[in-house]
């Protein structure tokens, strides 16, 4: 389970963000902080492993604060000037969300931070494809839930069963799986793949004509 702090000076909005991170799987809210002070005092005093992080603090700005963290952190602040953003990710954000956003958008972000350490976890060597993997997880919920001309749910349909799938699959066994259109397979995996959140590669069978194959690379 990973462990998450939301510090939020505004008791309110720290509710909402308690509430939408509880409801992802694998994350839990082990407290809230309302000051840079309080922040600091609950790292000392038990393990986070996640810091949702505001930047406007009555103490001392959340950018003041990320230096020192003893926890990975995402930033939720409505501060979205090109200083703010570029000194949070130069400071250790791993990610950062403008406000007001959904609990969709935090979810996808929460999610794709879980299949980062997830792959991070343990102490073993990584290779460098390994570690590219990383970066593109991290990132996999920074987009849209669906491309423009795209259906939501057969986005998921499709990134479920590639997820799910042993091996590299086609346009074709995708959509006997699904029962939707090869044509619909094809477009829809190749903008997974476009995303990095999949692999393509050219098989040529016995017809001599090429064959793409897709595997899952999100997490």
């Amino acid at each position: 389970m990973i462990r998450v702090l939301v510090v939020e000076d505004d008791f309110r909005v720290a509710g909402v963000h308690v509430d939408f991170a509880g409801r992802v799987d694998g994350f839990t809210v082990a407290a809230t902080a309302r000051t840079a002070a309080q922040a600091r005092a609950v790292l000392a005093a038990q393990p986070i492993d996640l810091v949702l992080l505001d930047t406007f603090l009555p103490d001392e700005s959340g950018l003041d604060l990320l230096p020192g963290l003893t926890a990975d952190a995402i930033m939720l602040t409505a501060a979205c000037d090109a200083y703010t953003v570029r000194t949070a990710y130069a400071r250790g954000a791993v990610n950062f969300l403008v406000k007001p956003f959904t609990a969709e958008q935090l979810a996808e972000r929460l999610v794709a931070y879980r299949h980062y350490r997830s792959v991070l976890s343990g102490d073993r060597m990584l290779t460098q494809a390994e570690i590219d993997r990383c970066a593109r997880l991290l990132h996999d919920g920074d987009h849209p839930a669906a491309p423009k001309g795209q259906s939501a749910v057969t986005v998921r349909l499709v990134r479920d069963a590639l997820r799910r799938s042993p091996g590299p699959r086609t346009a074709a066994e995708i959509a006997d799986d699904l029962g939707i259109s090869r044509a619909t397979a094809q477009r829809y995996l190749a903008a997974l793949a476009r995303d990095g959140a999949a692999d393509m590669r050219l098989r040529y069978g016995v017809t001599g004509r090429p064959e793409h194959r897709y595997q899952w690379l999100g997490g």
